[in-house]
């Protein structure tokens, strides 16, 4: 039936209903049916068309019975209410002493009574169909996770939902186990395991809005132990409305649900500082940040954007996407090598660039490590290019992207990042010596962010899809670990606040144990893991060895002088450096010792620049006992994704 045939159905249903509910009335006021009797059939339609008159203005009929709530229906009773008032006073002013006005407020008792239990039951017939229906339909059976008021609007939502069906509850308090919610049972967690084989409990949705990431981590410990998949509740405001759709409500657990501290919002004058109006220029605009730093920079209004990237995939991939984004805004996409110096001259003399963000590099530590050669050459001279063109052509400001790999570096990757650093700080030297420091230059540190191309997340769920094993270098190894929107965020921040030769560091929180992080991610695939104590597990985790040069854990800050910034998790560094000439003669050497491809006095080179840089050698993977207590939280208690 069409909408308008309904309204005419429920209309003609209540003008038959309510002269009979006027009826009742009067016989329950004169005691028999000598005075209903009395009044003509017209008084009675005329009280049933004030009474639908007043549902109208309540806004009863365009209601959708499968969502009507209490509200509505109380609104209808207010709106029924002051009909009967406004009759009364009519009766009152005409001193009709005939009309027996009591029975007015015993029929607004009968006529609301009839409202209330029609459209409840008619609610409630409508709804036990449509839950039929999904059942036949293989709607998925749920488990909600908090019996609060989120848990239960969830469950009342889902009742009209053709995607899922939910079976029962589970919470932590006391108070409610073995209550009902919302028509639903509440169990308490520990019975997870149980509850789910005997009801066949496909996914449990976790509806706790305001839950600490702390208590999230440990309700997917639970729920890894039990083997059973978790969604997470998103926005309450989905499941609102006569339209709500539950199934848009409920949405995949991501990494920044678990982040132990919440993304802070970058702060708008910065933000759009050395952006808004400007032309900029990203290198490395196809990799993971540089794509990112597009994103957000093409939010602020620049007057035009130039993308250099040596990756023709990628370079059409970020394009593409820019300028189906924003159409109107002047990209250009440069193909080459940010090494090419020509190159690099010629983006910033025909583009005018005002900001560069230099965001080209090889970063793979492993692979950096086995091409030694082309690491330094691609992220040394690519800084030492950046830097001159920047400076020759007056570019306003020039940030480096930089790695927690560059503090007391033990592999050339981090090594590399340290030199391009020093590069920038010389650049900033040379122009503060000049005293026409027209280019302000800056560097900003940060660590992994999480779903990059080279971050272990891609790999960790390619690993788990194909059934495993989850390899690991090393049982205690550790990262900082940031959300990639952010940490564009923070490094245009950054950049607006440099004053020349600043280090800033990022606050990444605390580190991340990677055995931890591959854990969760099996607990949030509903797997566990397979263990000498959990023969029976999905998973198995297994640990490699450290790859060359790699440390076991990160550091983000070297004994410099560190200050607060403008911004709470941006903190300013002041670091020793290398004079100008002395840096240009080492990059010279450098450069002659790559030339002889000998990893030696390449090596030897290095560490003369970087007086920090501690090659380390390749370590086993752990023995088989390490591994075992590894596996079974002997070596240390198991914390889930701790950040």
């Amino acid at each position: 039936m069409n909408r308008t045939a309904k309204v005419a159905l429920m209309v003609a249903a209540d003008l038959v209903m309510l002269p009979l509910c006027f009826l009742i009335a009067m016989i329950l006021r004169g005691g028999d049916l000598d005075l209903a009797k009395e009044f003509s059939p017209g008084s009675y339609l005329f009280i049933a068309a004030l009474t639908i008159l007043a549902f109208s203005m309540s806004d009863l009929y365009r209601a959708v019975i499968r969502f009507i709530d209490h509200r509505l229906l109380s609104m209808s009773g207010l709106s029924l209410a002051i009909a009967i008032f406004c009759a009364w006073l009519a009766l009152f002013a005409l001193s009709d002493v005939g009309f027996p006005r009591s029975a007015l407020a015993i029929y607004w008792f009968i006529a609301f009574s009839y409202v209330v239990m029609s459209r409840i039951g008619l609610r409630n017939l409508l709804r036990a169909h449509r839950g039929r229906a999904g059942r036949a339909g293989h709607a998925v059976p749920v488990a909600i996770y908090g019996a609060g008021e989120a848990g239960a609007r969830l469950a009342q939502a889902l009742r009209d939902s053709d995607d899922y069906r939910a079976l029962c509850f589970f919470d932590d308090k006391r108070t409610l186990h073995e209550r009902t919610v919302a028509g639903l049972r509440v169990f308490p967690s520990a019975r997870l395991a149980e509850m789910a084989s005997d009801l066949g409990i496909r996914t449990t949705v976790i509806a706790l809005p305001t839950a600490a990431p702390e208590r999230l981590r440990d309700i997917m410990q639970r729920l890894g132990q039990a083997g059973v998949p978790a969604k997470i509740l998103g926005r309450l405001v989905d499941l609102e409305g006569d339209k709500a759709a539950p199934a848009s409500a409920i949405r995949e657990l991501r990494f920044e649900d678990l982040l132990g501290r919440p993304p802070v919002p970058p702060r708008l004058d910065l933000f759009a500082r050395c952006v808004r109006g400007q032309s900029v220029l990203v290198t490395g605009a196809g990799g993971s940040i540089g794509s990112e730093l597009c994103r957000q920079i093409v939010t602020l209004t620049p007057s035009q954007l130039h993308l250099l990237d040596h990756s023709e995939f990628a370079l059409y991939t970020i394009r593409q996407e820019l300028a189906t984004r924003f159409p109107d805004l002047p990209i250009r996409a440069h193909l080459g090598s940010v090494c090419n110096a020509d190159l690099v001259d010629r983006i910033l003399r025909e583009g005018t660039v005002d900001t560069i963000y230099h965001a080209a590099a090889y970063k793979h530590v492993p692979l950096v490590e086995a091409n030694i050669v082309e690491g330094l050459r691609n992220n040394v001279l690519g800084a030492q290019a950046i830097a001159a063109a920047a400076a020759r052509h007056s570019v306003r400001t020039c940030v480096l992207i930089s790695s927690d790999k560059a503090v007391r570096p033990t592999n050339i990757m981090g090594a590399s990042k340290r030199i391009a650093e020093l590069i920038f700080q010389a650049a900033a030297a040379r122009g503060g010596a000049a005293g026409n420091a027209a280019t302000t230059f800056c560097m900003v540190r940060f660590g992994n962010v999480l779903g990059s191309s080279g971050s272990v997340i891609p790999l960790f769920q390619r690993q788990i899809a194909r059934g495993g094993p989850v390899t690991i270098t090393h049982p205690e190894v550790s990262r900082y670990f940031m959300l990639i929107a952010e940490a564009a965020q923070l490094v245009i921040q950054a950049g607006a606040m440099a004053k020349g030769g600043d280090v800033f560091v990022l606050d990444m929180g605390e580190p991340v144990r990677i055995v931890d992080l591959a854990r969760t991610m099996i607990a949030m695939h509903g797997l566990t893991e397979r263990t000498p104590h959990n023969p029976r597990g999905d998973i198995d985790v297994e640990f490699v060895g450290l790859f060359p040069g790699e440390k076991l854990h990160e550091e983000l800050l070297t004994d410099g002088v560190v200050f607060p910034s403008e911004h709470p998790r941006i903190m300013r560094m002041k670091e020793s450096a290398l004079r100008p000439s002395v840096l240009e003669t080492c990059i010279t050497c450098l450069m002659m010792a790559c030339d002889t491809h000998e990893r030696g006095p390449i090596e030897s080179m290095v560490k003369a620049i970087v007086a920090e840089y501690a090659p380390q050698a390749p370590q086993a993977a752990p023995a088989a006992e390490e591994q075992a207590a590894a596996s079974t939280g002997l070596s240390r208690k198991f914390v889930p994704f701790r950040i």
